[in-house]
């Protein structure tokens, strides 16, 4: 990692090269199962390069060079899995209502340039992971009055928190936190009272399904080493 540029933010794709030093040194045994988990969680939960160069100062790299990171990016590039996302037009939804319920908004669904969500005694969940986007900056408009709206994004996209709360609170832990080039910008605003909204960051379900698969298969492997060492032993 880069020593000189602690505080520089991490792109998605520095967390995967972390991610895949992480996978070689447990294949090679060089990390028990619980330290990957730990390592990995830490990887994908890095915003900065400070935070992700501890995870394998202590690993080689397989003969590999560490991974160079840049300095920089020009504003304009844009990433080709955020363009095949940002698609322009309309939204396939605009509007979630829960009143004395809830509603969701997951999976493979575009949103538009604005999404407006209603929570009253009621929840609603807004994932974007998987989504697409209408526009390079769309606007979540929550009002959230005695319920509370879960607003979900995956790694890259940069959030901007403005929502106004009166005994509730917008969860702006999120926010300032420098997109990928090119990646949606998200603003989520409106009025949270006796309620709240919260913005989570988290990677999209195929990424934790990969994960638990490996994880599974490196357990299977683990299990069927220790039984040939005890047959042989024996």
């Amino acid at each position: 990692m880069n020593e000189e540029l602690p505080e520089l933010r991490a792109s998605d794709a520095d967390r995967d090269r972390v991610a895949e030093i992480l996978r070689d040194a447990l294949a090679e045994g060089r990390l028990r199962m619980e330290e990957f988990d730990e390592r990995l969680e830490a990887a994908y939960q890095a915003r900065t390069y400070g935070e992700l160069e501890p995870l394998t100062a202590d690993l080689p790299v397989g003969g590999r060079e560490v991974p160079v990171l840049p300095v920089a990016a020009p504003r304009d590039a844009v990433a080709p899995a955020w363009a095949e996302r940002i698609v322009g037009g309309e939204g396939s939804s605009s509007t979630g209502i829960g009143i004395l319920g809830g509603f969701q908004r997951t999976g493979r669904w575009t949103v538009g340039r604005r999404f407006t969500a209603v929570a009253f005694w009621g929840g609603g969940e807004i994932d974007l992971r998987e989504a697409r986007f209408a526009d390079r900056e769309v606007v979540i408009n929550c009002v959230a009055i005695m319920g509370g709206v879960h607003v979900v994004v995956p790694p890259g996209v940069e959030v901007d928190v403005r929502g106004v709360g009166i005994m509730g609170g917008f969860d702006h832990r999120e926010a300032g936190v420098a997109g990928d080039p090119g990646a949606p910008r998200v603003i989520v605003t409106g009025l949270a009272f006796w309620g709240g909204v919260g913005v989570e960051r988290k990677p999209t379900r195929a990424e934790k399904e990969r994960l638990k698969a490996e994880r599974r298969e490196r357990r299977a492997l683990e299990k069927e080493e220790k039984e040939r060492r005890r047959k042989e032993l024996g």
